[in-house]
């Protein structure tokens, strides 16, 4: 029985905790929580802008604290499961990962590549395993995309384009600091960064042009140049000013012999004898999907093994590509 232990329960801890009830052999021991009603199961005031809303819980048998140092010094944790705020994510990585405990971390990784570099090199000198969790990849959508890439299913890959546009979320404090959240660039963009890392490998160097909110970037365009020339990627994200548009996510991934479109209508292959064919996809709620994903790393950390989609190195290229973005967008080339 691998037993976790969740650090956090925000929307997202509540997320994992609902998850990890899906998966067999894996079982939450303990919850660390700043909030004394949170930590009695009243989680009627946790609210996300998708999937289930907060209700009481039934914590019985689950260890809880209100302090991270009596969380770690649990012996009856195997995983430290961390939802804080990205800003803390670096600090209780480290400790964790130095009580013995594998870590697995919510996006993004951190949110300087000094912090990242940190992590990544605790769990090395640890033994210990550590993962963060980009979920986008286990979105039926872009796992079939992945699988398609991975199996050579449409041959090989020849580039995409990548959309992800919110309304300002106004009612976010510090959306805007690099030191708290780190604004769409990192909050955002960074689920793109991700599969484009995963999909394509690192680029050489980036383009991007865009609007800056003091220093920050605040909606953007972006190309990613690779080694390969016949690779075309590029981006669209960050925030636009009037609160009627809805959260937008749209892709378009480019293969050899189809093409897959993924949008609000669905998943669309376009295939080269000139068919628009809805991709066959599992039907899974949210809580279905962040059960996929921790699946895959409780499965690593039952093996002992670094997961191919979550490993903490690749976070961080992610991380590292952002911030790619951002020295772009600050310093931006003159033609």
């Amino acid at each position: 029985m691998l037993r976790i232990g969740i650090h956090g329960l925000g929307f997202m801890g509540m997320m994992h905790y609902l998850a990890y009830q899906k998966l067999s052999g894996v079982k939450v021991t303990a919850i660390c929580e700043t909030l004394p009603e949170r930590r009695k199961g009243d989680w009627t005031k946790i609210k996300g802008n998708f999937g289930p809303q907060g209700t009481q819980m039934d914590l019985t048998g689950v260890a809880v604290y209100a302090e991270a140092e009596e969380f770690l010094a649990d012996k009856n944790i195997d995983v430290a499961d961390i939802c804080l705020p990205p800003n803390q994510h670096c600090p209780m990585t480290v400790a964790a990962l130095r009580a013995g405990k594998h870590v697995f971390s919510e996006k993004p990784v951190a949110l300087s590549l000094a912090d990242a570099d940190a992590m990544v090199a605790a769990a090395e000198k640890s033994g210990k395993i550590l993962m963060v969790g980009h979920v986008l990849p286990f979105f039926p959508a872009y796992a079939f995309v992945y699988e398609a890439a991975r199996t050579n299913r449409y041959g090989k890959l020849l580039g995409g384009h990548f959309d992800r546009v919110i309304s300002d979320p106004v009612w976010l404090k510090d959306f805007y600091n690099m030191a708290t959240i780190g604004g769409p660039l990192l909050d955002l963009h960074i689920h793109d960064a991700h599969f484009i890392r995963l999909l394509f490998g690192m680029p050489e160097k980036v383009q991007s042009v865009g609007r800056l909110r003091n220093g920050v970037p605040e909606y953007f365009n972006t190309q990613f140049i690779f080694d390969n020339p016949q690779l075309v990627v590029t981006s669209t994200s960050g925030c636009i000013f009037q609160q009627g548009r809805p959260f937008m996510a749209r892709s378009e991934v480019h293969f050899e012999k189809a093409t897959v479109v993924i949008d609000g209508g669905g998943t669309t292959v376009l295939t080269e004898d000139g068919q628009a064919v809805p991709a066959e996809l599992p039907a899974l709620d949210e809580v279905g999907i962040f059960a996929n994903e921790l699946k895959e790393s409780t499965d690593a950390f039952i093996q002992n093994k670094v997961s191919p989609i979550l490993g903490g190195s690749l976070a961080r290229d992610a991380l590292a590509l952002a911030m790619m973005e951002m020295e772009a967008l600050r310093k931006p080339e003159r033609i």
